[in-house]
C-alpha cells in the first residue's frame, strides 16, 4: 500500500483502486480523488458499470439445504479416495 495517499499521481492511483474499492471504504473521499477530476470520473463511470451488472446479475442466496447437499456429497466421496 502507497504510504503517501494525498500526493498520489493518477498511475498510482488507478493502480491502488481496486484494494480500496474491495475494502469498502468510499473511494470517492479519498483525498486523490477530491483534487482529480480524471480519476473522479473513472470512479464514477466505474460505479455506474458496477450498479448495471449488479441490476443483470442479482445477487440470490442458496437455498438453505445447499451446504447439506454439499456435504453430503463430499462425505459420499470420502471411501472412494484411496
Amino acid at each position: 500500500m502507497i504510504e503517501d495517499t494525498k500526493d498520489m499521481t493518477c498511475e498510482e492511483f488507478q493502480s491502488f483502486m481496486p484494494e480500496l474499492i474491495g475494502s469498502g471504504k468510499d473511494a470517492s473521499a479519498h483525498p486523490h480523488v477530491q483534487k482529480c477530476a480524471l480519476c473522479r470520473a473513472l470512479l464514477q463511470d466505474l460505479e455506474t458499470i458496477a450498479e448495471a451488472a449488479r441490476q443483470l446479475f442479482p445477487v440470490e442466496d442458496p437455498p438453505d439445504r445447499l451446504w447439506e447437499q454439499i456435504q453430503t456429497a463430499i462425505k459420499q466421496e470420502e471411501p472412494s479416495r484411496g
